[in-house]
C-alpha cells in the first residue's frame, strides 16, 4: 500500500473504537490463554511499549520488525516489534516506544510523529502488559540493529502484511511441554506469531475499518 494513503487509512480507522479482543482472538494460539482478557491483571504486572514505525521506500509503506536472539527467556528467537520495559526516568509508555526503537534498531526519535495508540495486550508467561504505539517517519531510517538485543531486523512492507497467502496456521510445541494450535504471519522466512501477530492484527483490522 502506497505510504500517503496508508497513513490517511490510519487516521481515519483510529477515529473508530478500537477493535481489541476480537482482533487479538482471530490471532491468537489454542487454546487461548484466557489470563489476556481478565478485566483485572496481576497488580504485580510490569508495563511496556512498543513501536510500529512506518516509513515510506518507494512509496511504499514499510515498517521494522525485530527478531530475537536466543538466550533463556521465554520470548528467545522470536519476531517482536521494537520496544521494552517501561522505566521511570520515561514519564510516559509512549515515551518507552520511542526510547526503546532508539536503542535497539538506532531509530532518531526526533523525525518520529505519533499517530496514536493500539490496544493494550496482557502477556501472561512474562506477565508484561504491553501498549502498542503507531508512529510515522517520512522517510526511511538508517537502521542499526542493538547485537545483545537484535539477532536481525526484517523491513516489512504492509502490503506483504495484506497479502492473504501469508497468513497460516501450525501446530508450535512450547518448551518441549505443550503444543499450540497457532496462527502466525509467515514473513521473510520467519513466524510471526504471539502477542505480535495480535497486535499487527489489531492494525490490519483498523485498516479495514477504515473503509466503513
Amino acid at each position: 500500500m502506497r505510504y500517503e494513503y496508508l497513513i490517511s487509512k490510519l487516521s481515519k480507522g483510529l477515529s473508530y473504537p478500537l477493535p481489541g479482543k476480537a482482533s487479538h482472538l482471530s490471532m491468537s494460539p489454542e487454546p487461548v490463554d484466557l489470563r489476556r482478557f481478565e478485566s483485572e491483571i496481576p497488580k504485580t504486572h510490569n508495563r511496556s511499549a512498543v513501536l510500529i514505525l512506518f516509513y515510506p521506500e518507494e512509496g511504499e509503506a514499510f515498517f521494522p520488525l525485530i527478531k530475537r536472539p536466543i538466550y533463556e527467556g521465554v520470548h528467545s528467537g522470536q519476531i517482536a516489534l521494537p520496544g521494552g520495559k517501561y522505566e521511570e526516568v520515561d514519564g510516559d509508555l509512549s515515551k518507552t516506544a520511542l526510547r526503546e526503537s532508539n536503542e535497539e534498531v538506532g531509530i532518531d526519535t526526533s523525525k518520529v510523529e505519533l499517530l496514536g495508540k493500539l490496544t493494550d495486550l496482557f502477556i501472561p508467561t512474562s506477565n508484561f502488559l504491553v501498549s502498542p504505539y503507531l508512529g510515522i517517519t517520512s522517510e526511511k531510517p538508517e537502521f542499526v540493529p542493538e547485537q545483545k538485543e537484535v539477532h536481525r531486523i526484517l523491513l516489512t512492507s504492509f502490503k506483504r502484511l495484506q497479502s492473504p497467502e501469508i497468513l497460516k496456521r501450525k501446530e508450535l510445541l512450547i518448551g518441549n511441554k505443550f503444543k499450540l494450535d497457532t496462527p502466525y504471519f509467515e514473513l521473510d522466512g520467519e513466524t510471526v506469531w504471539g502477542a505480535t501477530a495480535m497486535i499487527l492484527g489489531e492494525l490490519l483490522q483498523i485498516v479495514k475499518n477504515a473503509d466503513q
